[in-house]
C-alpha cells in the first residue's frame, strides 16, 4: 500500500506542475497572438485518454505519465511537424514571432515553476511554520549510521559539528544536507576541535553502500521488536521498554549499546530498563557476537519532542513575512541542487551512481499522505523542472533558448534542417538519461 501511497503523491505532484509549466508557455504564447494547437498533460503516442477541442487548441490528457506539452504552430519541437514546416510562415506562427517574444514564449514554463516553487513554500511556511532541531540542543553529538561517513571523513558518533565549509547552521536538517557537499568539517570531538577533510569522491563510495543513511540525530533505545531464536527471546524483555544500562554502566542513547555491550561478551548481565517509568533488572548472557536480539524503534522528530528527549523550535510566519522567507528557502534549495548537479556532472565524485528516476523520487513523498510533506515536494520538483529544463539541451526549453540567443547575438536564426536534427539528438540523449536514471541494472 505504501507504494501506491508514494505513487499517487508523484503522479499528483507531477501533474500539476506540468499543467502548471505548459500553461506559462500557453500564456506567453497567447499573449502574442500565437496559435497553440495542443495543449496535453502527459503523453499520447497513437491515442489519448481524453481530448476535446476549443477554439483552436486540442486539450488532451495522453497515457504516458513522462511529462506533457503544448503544440505551438511553426515551431520545430519534439512533434516534428516537418510539413508544416515546409509551408510559408503565417503571422500567427511561432517561427514568424520576434526574437524577444519566442524567448518569452519558451521561459514561460521556467518562470512559472520558480513562481510556484516560491510560492508554495510561502504558504506552507505560513500554515505550518518552520520546525526545526537547533543543533545546540544536540548536546552530546550525532549519531554517525555509515561507515563511509566515519571511515571516508573521519566524523564520529558524538562528534559536535560546528562549521562545514566555514559555515555554521542553526538547523540540524541544514547540516545534514550540506555534509554531501562538504570539503571541510570542523567538529568539536572530546572538548577539543578537529578539522576534517572530505574526499572529493566521498559521494560514489556513499552510493555504493546506500545503507544507513549519514548521519541521524541519537535517540533513546525503546524495544520495538523481539527476535526469534535469540537469547532476549526467553529473558523477560517486553516491546516500549527502554534500555537504560548494562550493570552499572549507564546507557543514554541506542547507539551506545553496543559499545557497552561488546564489554561483556559471554558474560552473564544485568539489562537495565525503564517500563512505565520504573526501572527493572533483567538478567541475560551476553553472547559473543554481543547481538541479543532486540530491534529498536524509530523516533522521528516530533515524538523525541513530545517525549521531551530534544527541544525543538518553530518559526512562525504571517501572510505579510512568509513571503521573504519562501523566496530565501526556494534560493537555498536551487542553490543546493545546482552544488548536488555539479558532483553529478563530475565523473571523479562518483555522485552520478546515486541519480534517481520516479521510484526514488516517489520514496520523497513517504509511505503516508501528509500534505505538508506533500507541498513541501512538489515546491522542490517545481524548482528542479525550472533547473533542469534551463539546461541547454536540445528538446528542453533550455535548448531553445540557447538557439534564441544565438540568434539575437548573430542576428541570424539558425538552420532549420541543423535545429531539427539537434532536436533528435536532444531526444535521444534525454531518453538514455530516462533510462538510465529507471534502471538499477545499468548501473557501473
Amino acid at each position: 500500500m505504501e507504494y501506491v501511497i508514494q505513487g499517487g503523491q508523484l503522479l499528483l505532484s507531477i501533474s500539476i506542475l506540468v499543467v502548471l509549466h505548459e500553461g506559462g508557455h500557453f500564456v506567453a504564447a497567447k499573449l502574442f497572438k500565437t496559435k497553440v494547437e495542443s495543449f496535453y498533460l502527459f503523453f499520447n503516442p497513437w491515442f489519448s485518454i481524453y481530448k476535446k477541442k476549443i477554439g483552436e487548441t486540442e486539450y488532451g490528457i495522453g497515457w504516458l505519465p513522462l511529462g506533457g506539452y503544448v503544440k505551438i504552430a511553426g515551431m520545430i519541437d519534439e512533434s516534428m511537424d516537418k510539413e508544416q514546416m515546409a509551408k510559408e510562415p503565417q503571422p500567427w506562427e511561432f517561427r514568424s514571432k520576434p526574437t524577444w517574444q519566442r524567448l518569452i514564449i519558451m521561459l514561460g514554463g521556467i518562470i512559472v515553476n520558480l513562481i510556484v516553487g516560491f510560492l508554495i513554500y510561502s504558504f506552507v511556511l505560513m500554515a505550518y511554520g518552520e520546525k526545526y532541531l537547533p543543533n545546540e540542543n544536540l548536546t552530546d553529538g550525532v549519531w554517525v549510521t555509515n561507515e563511509v561517513i566515519s571511515e571516508e571523513i573521519g566524523l564520529q558518533t558524538g562528534d559536535k559539528i560546528l562549521t562545514i565549509n566555514g559555515e555554521s547552521f542553526n538547523s540540524f536538517s541544514n547540516t545534514l544536507e550540506n555534509m554531501l557537499y562538504a570539503e571541510t568539517v570542523v567538529v568539536e570531538r572530546k572538548g577539543q576541535k578537529e578539522t576534517l577533510t572530505v574526499p572529493v569522491d566521498v559521494l560514489g563510495k556513499l552510493m555504493d553502500n546506500r545503507e544507513g543513511g549519514i548521519m541521524m540525530y541519537r535517540m533513546p533505545f525503546t524495544i520495538a521488536g523481539i527476535r526469534d531464536g535469540y537469547v532476549a527471546e526467553e529473558a523477560g524483555f517486553e516491546l516500549k521498554d527502554e534500555i537504560v544500562g548494562i550493570n552499572d554502566i549507564s546507557i543514554k542513547y541506542y547507539d551506545e549499546f553496543k559499545a557497552v555491550a561488546e564489554q561483556f561478551s559471554d558474560q552473564d548481565v544485568e539489562i537495565k530498563v525503564r517500563r512505565e517509568g520504573q526501572v527493572m533488572s533483567i538478567p541475560l548472557h551476553m553472547p559473543d557476537s554481543n547481538i541479543v536480539g532486540l530491534a529498536p524503534y524509530a523516533y522521528s522528530l516530533d515524538e523525541l519532542d513530545e517525549i521531551g528527549f530534544y527541544e525543538t523550535k518553530t518559526l512562525e510566519y504571517t501572510f505579510f513575512s512568509c513571503f521573504p522567507r519562501g523566496a530565501s528557502k526556494a534560493q537555498e534549495e536551487l542553490v543546493k541542487y545546482y552544488r548536488g548537479f555539479k558532483k553529478m556532472v563530475n565523473p571523479s565524485t562518483g555522485a552520478y551512481k546515486g541519480m534517481g528516476g520516479f521510484a526514488t523520487i516517489s520514496k520523497l513523498f513517504g509511505p503516508k499522505w501528509k500534505w505538508q510533506n506533500f507541498w513541501e515536494k512538489t515546491a522542490w520538483i517545481s524548482l528542479v523542472l525550472a533547473f533542469m529544463n534551463l539546461l541547454p539541451i536540445p528538446a528542453l526549453d533550455g535548448g531553445h533558448v540557447m538557439f534564441l540567443s544565438y540568434e539575437m547575438i548573430t542576428r541570424r536564426k539558425p538552420n532549420e534542417k541543423m535545429m531539427e536534427y539537434a532536436q533528435i539528438g536532444g531526444m535521444v540523449l534525454l531518453l538514455a538519461f530516462m533510462i538510465y536514471a529507471n534502471t538499477d541494472w545499468l548501473r557501473f
